[in-house]
């Protein structure tokens, strides 16, 4: 990780009429960072992400991205970074071959950067044996890494994931970070939002969000020795105690997120 600011947020706030969805939220993320976004259901995790990515116009607040003004540069933004959607983003009517051609293609990347970057990803996740297959055949794993792979075909700056491991098997995301460590080591930022609170270990530094504020925010261990808990899990629930409209709490590793 750099000294580099990837991404900065100063009093960033979104409104939906007089609910307030992200309150006054700043913080930094240095490029190559892996930055956990934990909350539970409603905390403002997804809200401030689509801001952040040019998807929302924020309310308030100041923000910028791989150097990029929230409000003036979305494209800019856009082209500088990745995104994976808690929903499933490839398409299940396409082969993995075919989808990995296509976003190579929306990202106006050449025909011979496509074809090896192809072969880079079918390779790095064993998939020379179904890259023929339609992608909704292929197990749900296997769809995540590769999603994850897709978003960072074009070499961005920085990616988002928002709840990229869910529903899948511990193995697999145990695989799925490896791939987030190797995105990092290469100088790629990742910010990342999960409910498993064991995730959050993995993270360089987290925050926590409790009704739309960052309630905490640190590497693990500093937060851990701060609060006097053992663990990101045992600090999430004291935190989202004080969250009116949590709908989960912490346990057993995992929250709603």
């Amino acid at each position: 990780m750099s000294d580099e600011v990837a991404i900065h947020a100063s009093g960033l706030t979104r409104t939906f009429g007089a609910f307030t969805a992200v309150d006054h939220i700043s913080f930094d993320v240095g490029a190559g960072e892996v930055f956990g976004f934990l909350g539970a259901n409603g905390a403002g995790k997804t809200t401030a992400i689509r801001m952040l990515t040019g998807l929302l116009a924020p309310s308030a607040g100041e923000a910028t991205v791989a150097g990029h003004d929230v409000y003036r540069e979305t494209e800019a933004i856009k082209r500088d970074i990745g995104y994976m959607s808690q929903r499933f983003s490839l398409y299940d009517d396409l082969t993995v071959r075919e989808n990995i051609r296509l976003y190579g293609g929306i990202y106006d990347l050449t025909d011979a950067t496509i074809r090896e970057r192809t072969q880079r990803i079918l390779s790095r996740l064993g998939l020379q044996h179904v890259e023929n297959t339609l992608v909704h055949a292929i197990p749900l794993g296997w769809k995540q890494k590769l999603a994850l792979s897709v978003a960072l075909l074009h070499e961005p700056r920085i990616v988002f994931l928002d709840e990229p491991t869910s529903g899948v098997d511990p193995i697999t995301r145990r695989q799925f970070w490896e791939l987030i460590y190797e995105a990092s080591h290469g100088g790629t930022t990742v910010l990342v939002t999960t409910h498993y609170m064991d995730e959050a270990e993995y993270c360089d530094r987290v925050s926590i969000m409790v009704a739309g504020r960052i309630a905490a925010i640190g590497t693990p261990a500093e937060l851990e020795r701060t609060h006097g808990v053992e663990s990101i899990d045992e600090l999430f629930v004291q935190l989202a105690r004080n969250d009116p409209n949590a709908r989960g709490a912490a346990g057993g590793g995992g929250a709603a997120a």
